[in-house]
């Protein structure tokens, strides 16, 4: 298997995703893409704010956008969460691995009395 995950990336991703604010936008985004004032109607915040927290998104490339006219669209890019998966995915098999041999350890050097 072809690790698609870099140091950096992986950094990246979990710095932004940190802010409760972003994973609320990833939610959001994950209905379908929005403009920034669809993304901004659940929070009580400016739209400056919200774009700034877009700027973040779009730069971690977990976020990408789209011109149509005089909007623009964000919507998910899941190349750089799908990394993430794959990192977290790889440390669940590591450790359920690991898990699986203790148990088998205990198992065969337990005492029955």
């Amino acid at each position: 298997m072809v690790k698609c995950y870099s140091e950096e990336i992986l950094n990246d991703v979990f710095s932004v995703l940190s802010d409760p604010t972003r994973r609320a936008i990833i939610s959001q985004l994950a209905k379908g893409e929005m403009t920034v004032m669809k993304l901004a109607e659940p929070f009580e915040m400016s739209l400056p704010a919200i774009s700034k927290h877009l700027k973040v998104l779009e730069k971690s490339g977990l976020v990408s956008v789209r011109k149509e006219g005089r909007f623009r669209y964000y919507y998910i890019n899941p190349a750089s969460i799908d990394c993430a998966n794959q990192w977290l995915t790889d440390l669940r098999q590591f450790w359920t691995s690991q898990l699986s041999r203790l148990e088998r350890f205990l198992d065969q050097n337990s005492t029955d009395d």
